[in-house]
């Protein structure tokens, strides 16, 4: 485990294990300061190969949304509690997707509006994306407020970054356990 500091942000815990007998690696990225006051809404609008290389940190609370392609993860728990870049959130759901495309999907049988077909699409648009050949809208959301995504002309405000900080619903607080927990005139005893 790793207490670090992200520039502009917030302090984060980078946790990393490896198995000794199968040598199976995992890491999770958990934010150091709790839920935050409000909610946060990240939306950059891509125009460069270049915004492949910011870093993001997608919580295991925030929603990742690709609004040009349809897309959305409602919960990242998939990819939750990472700290990458855009390229890598986009080269996970690539490898994730193509894992569950079954290998028999194509041919002449096959109808263009199945969902093999619609993730086949969604792939193709993804490899373009890597590539640096389409240019898509990322909104990152988080109400617990620790996701994070790179503001390239920081401390300056990015011309291609939207940033908007929300007070949360009482259906986000409930999701996130807030309205279940005591914190006024909490006895120790």
């Amino acid at each position: 485990m790793k207490v670090t500091q992200i520039p502009y942000f917030k302090e984060i815990i980078v946790m990393a294990t490896t198995c000794d007998i199968c040598g199976h690696k995992s890491n999770e990225v958990k934010s150091g300061t709790g839920i935050a006051p409000e909610g946060i809404r990240y939306r950059l609008v891509m125009n460069d190969p270049t915004d492949l290389n910011r870093d993001i940190l997608v919580s295991e609370t925030s929603s990742f949304a690709i609004p040009d392609l349809d897309f959305e993860l409602s919960s990242s728990r998939s990819i939750g509690g990472k700290f990458t870049t855009i390229e890598g959130i986009f080269t996970t759901l690539k490898s994730q997707l193509t894992s569950v495309i079954m290998p028999f999907s194509g041919g002449d049988s096959r109808d263009p509006n199945s969902d093999e077909n619609r993730m086949s699409a969604f792939i193709k648009d993804l490899t373009a994306i890597l590539a640096g050949e389409k240019f898509v809208t990322i909104v990152l959301d988080d109400p617990a407020g620790n996701c994070y995504l790179q503001n390239t002309c920081a401390p300056e405000p990015d011309p291609q970054l939207t940033v908007e900080h929300y007070a949360r619903t009482e259906e986000q607080n409930e999701l996130l356990g807030l309205n279940d927990m005591k914190v006024e005139n909490y006895d120790k005893s």
